[in-house]
């Protein structure tokens, strides 16, 4: 990368890296959100349950009925994760997450420290797209707003837990909306119960030696 870019993307790491290092604060919860996206398969012919001496067995063909977006809502130091299937991802989706993010799911919370990627609707101009000016001020000023890099989503913790949603919950064909809420809301409830949790080593120290190239040399000496 240019060495501008080199600068924006190690502030922006820094800056999350920093969030990450903060002592678990129940008025400022952090949260890390972000998107996901399932292809609806359904069964052209119903599949064929185990047997004592035959596996499952699923026909090749199949019928695609599109795709289905979600929002991963994941707190990692109250090890709780929430999903909200929306179908589609526009900024609208996004707006309504955010307000239910505030108005139900930390509806007491001085600040909400949300981390997310950069996408161009993930902004407080899609409040005032989706809501009343005094309804979006409201939420904006409920939010502490924090950016992964260009190129880095992979600093955002939700991604984490979406891999485990695809390995555990939609690695299989799912035919419709509902039944992707459906496995999704008992997958998130399953692991809170659990406690599943995130130990998350990446710290800034180990981000200036690990990534020392995206640094000016003169800063590091």
């Amino acid at each position: 990368m240019p060495p501008q870019q080199n600068a924006a993307f190690v502030c922006a790491m820094e800056d999350v890296l920093e969030v990450y290092s903060r002592p678990r604060d129940p008025k400022r919860p952090l949260v890390c959100l972000d998107e996901l996206c399932k292809q609806l398969i359904a069964e052209v012919r119903d599949p064929q349950p185990a047997l004592p001496s035959m596996a499952a067995r699923v026909d090749y063909e199949y019928e695609r009925r599109g795709t289905s977006s979600a929002f991963m809502v994941y707190a990692p130091l109250e090890q709780w994760r929430g999903v909200r299937v929306t179908g589609q991802r526009t900024a609208m989706h996004w707006a309504q997450t955010i307000q239910w993010l505030c108005t139900q799911v930390y509806p007491r919370a001085e600040k909400i420290v949300l981390l997310q990627d950069n996408l161009n609707t993930h902004t407080p101009a899609s409040l005032y797209e989706a809501f009343s000016p005094q309804e979006a001020l409201r939420l904006k000023e409920r939010i502490e707003w924090h950016y992964t890099p260009k190129h880095g989503s992979w600093l955002n913790m939700a991604e984490i837990e979406i891999g485990a949603a695809q390995r555990q919950c939609m690695n299989r064909r799912i035919a419709d909306e509902q039944t992707l809420e459906h496995e999704l809301l008992l997958w998130a409830k399953r692991r809170n119960a659990q406690q599943c949790g995130t130990d998350w080593q990446f710290t800034t120290a180990e981000a200036r030696i690990k990534l020392k190239r995206l640094y000016p040399s003169a800063l590091l000496e």
